[in-house]
């Protein structure tokens, strides 16, 4: 097995981890949101520095058999509201308030695409029906839509809109069309249901330009620098695709779900049968679940609680991270969801940032060391966050500038916990594992907070997501719906989706022979959505009378994953301690990952640190680092 890269985008860093072996090799640069090919590849280069002694792109590269990515940016876009102003064509029985039937679906339309809605009468004929669809895209245009999504409501839905875009592709020039992008529905999904299918195609349109830049400029950067093999793109449904078979809406939340592959290979490997994930990163933290081994998932994803087509981890992504603004407002501290990111970031970070973050609290209170954050590779400017503090919370709540950091931490600290509550039930065998850059920082008060008793910070914790990429393979699902309940119908159906697979696959460089099918039915009805084995081409007898059949076909090409080792409770040794830190003004015990053997233990206050990465652990906490790194804290 050759190398691997895997590489995580985010909002404020990201992370690069290459895999090679056993060695496992890492490194953060700050996200370039101006040019994402930029941070790219300032991360290859530093990590080629970690593993060749100097900065070689190109030996990295033509050494390494695949090059995974992953982002947060279509995440981070939606949460913030950055994106192009959407328009809507619609026609037949879809209306508008059907998109807009529930109060989180109304509150993004309002977002994504306001009052640019234009409605067509499909009983105009010839030049009526021409006039219509012209001033239709016209007065969307006036309206300010830099992309126009055309839905039909209704079984002839691929005949109605291709017969719009044949109008249009007669009435207008290429190079207008080009200028405002009008994408169809059917095209993006095959989905019976017109609003589930039409909220896909919105979402896609909002979240395509962005990516399309990104991921075909770094994957032309990358032949240049004679790369091996085609850029593939982590998926939201947990495999990797080329950048040309896989559409924008597929990147949503893919960051997270890499740190839910991980999570669930590390849950698989120390037992545990409940595990909750916090994924803390500079924009937003991300909650999921492992519960017996599996990822907590829907049939039919949500995104920003909206039913879409695609099936999507139940990733509760919440408007608060380490870059996250936080301000007071009416007399209260508000936490997010706008964030600084990288550019300007932080205060602290000294790069023309003015507003206050938990970065800057955390700097403030001490926790943070000035000479060491980011591996050395960042020096914070201490007198710039605490005057950010006292400005911005200190001096509006009558504050001095250590207790302001406090109540941001509290505040920070509340918003967070909040959401684990309402995401899942805690119990006794409930583990949270804790990681992003900023995850470690005030987990114990978390964990507390939502009462669950332990908590697993992985040794890769600050870039776990890049990390668990490397539990991913190569695939495809390709889905169409049953029309008729009879066996010819399913055989036909099944055929073709098989046929697209394989043609899928190849275009990936892979022939059938090497690759695994499988094929299942799916079933939606208003009190189900689920997924079931076809044995022996036959449908099940059960099936509800109201339900949505489709069948989907499922093509993968496995890739060789990374080994997890490690174990607790096989030895215990005091953990060594050189240096303090003063957190709050208290001098507490500062335990370096790196330098401790395996089966350190210590108990809480204490400051727990390694090059990405720091951690308070509380009084009533006691920590255990295994032979791989990973951290286990326990609540006495």
């Amino acid at each position: 097995m050759g190398r691997l890269i895997n590489i995580d985008n985010g909002g404020t860093l990201t992370d690069v981890c290459v895999i090679d072996g056993n060695q496992v090799y890492r490194t953060k640069t700050l996200t370039t949101p101006h040019d994402l090919s930029r941070c790219f590849f300032e991360g290859l280069a530093k990590v080629s520095k970690e593993i060749f002694g100097e900065e070689d792109v190109l030996g990295l590269v033509t050494s390494t058999d695949h090059i995974r990515y992953s982002t947060t940016q279509g995440t981070n876009a939606l949460v913030e509201r950055k994106g192009p102003r959407l328009g809507l064509i619609r026609t037949g029985t879809l209306s508008e308030a059907d998109l807009r039937r529930d109060p989180a679906a109304d509150a993004v339309f309002q977002a994504l695409v306001g009052n640019r809605v234009s409605a067509i009468d499909l009983s105009l004929d010839g030049a009526a029906l021409e006039i219509a669809v012209v001033r239709a895209v016209n007065a969307l245009s006036s309206a300010g839509a830099n992309r126009i999504v055309v839905a039909h409501g209704g079984a002839d839905r691929v005949a109605t809109e291709s017969r719009i875009q044949s109008l249009l592709l007669r009435k207008f020039p290429q190079h207008l069309l080009g200028a405002v992008p009008i994408l169809y529905t059917h095209e993006v999904v095959e989905d019976e249901d017109d609003v589930r299918r039409t909220w896909t195609a919105l979402f896609n349109a909002f979240l395509h330009p962005a990516m399309e830049r990104f991921l075909y400029n770094a994957e032309h950067k990358l032949r240049d620098s004679k790369a091996q093999s085609p850029l593939l793109i982590f998926r939201n449904d947990g495999n990797s695709a080329r950048v040309a078979k896989t559409i924008a809406l597929k990147t949503y939340s893919s960051g997270p779900r890499g740190g839910m592959e991980g999570s669930r290979a590390v849950a698989a490997h120390y037992g545990f049968p409940h595990l909750i994930t916090m994924d803390v990163g500079g924009t937003t933290t991300d909650i999921g679940e492992v519960r017996n081994g599996i990822v907590r998932s829907h049939l039919r994803g949500q995104v920003e609680d909206v039913n879409v087509s695609f099936p999507l981890s139940d990733i509760h992504s919440v408007g608060v991270g380490g870059s996250s603004i936080i301000r007071v407002v009416d007399g209260h501290l508000e936490v997010g969801p706008q964030s600084v990111g990288s550019a300007p970031g932080p205060a602290c970070f000294g790069l023309g940032g003015s507003e206050a973050t938990i970065t800057d609290a955390f700097l403030v209170l001490g926790l943070l060391d000035p000479a060491s954050f980011f591996g050395g590779d960042l020096k914070l400017d201490e007198e710039r966050a605490r005057n950010v503090v006292l400005e911005q919370v200190g001096r509006p709540l009558g504050l001095s500038v250590e207790d302001a950091a406090l109540a941001m931490e509290r505040a920070w600290v509340e918003k967070v916990a909040s959401s684990l509550k309402r995401y899942t039930t805690v119990s006794a065998d409930t583990v949270l594992a804790a990681f992003g850059g900023a995850g470690p920082f005030a987990v114990c008060r978390i964990a507390e907070a939502a009462e669950i008793p332990r908590v697993l910070i992985p040794g890769l914790a600050a870039v776990f997501s890049a990390y668990g990429l490397g539990f991913s393979d190569i695939g495809h699902t390709y889905e169409g719906p049953l029309q008729r309940r009879d066996a010819a119908t399913l055989r036909a159906v099944t055929g073709e989706l098989t046929e697209q697979a394989i043609r899928g696959m190849y275009a990936e460089g892979f022939a059938s022979e090497e690759c695994e099918l499988q094929t299942e039915l799916l079933v939606s009805s208003a009190t189900t959505d689920e997924r079931r084995p076809l044995a022996n081409g036959a449908l099940p007898a059960d099936l509800p009378a109201d339900a949505q059949l489709s069948v989907a076909v499922s093509i993968t090409k496995r890739l060789p994953h990374p080994t997890l080792q490690g174990h607790f409770g096989l030895r215990y040794v005091a953990a060594s301690s050189a240096a303090t830190r003063r957190v709050n003004g208290v001098a507490l015990p500062l335990y370096r990952v790196e330098d401790q053997p395996p089966g350190a233990c210590a108990a809480g206050p204490a400051v727990l640190e390694e090059a990405y990465f720091t951690g308070r652990i509380d009084a009533g906490w006691t920590f255990e680092i295994n032979d791989s790194g990973d951290v286990l804290l326990s609540r006495a």
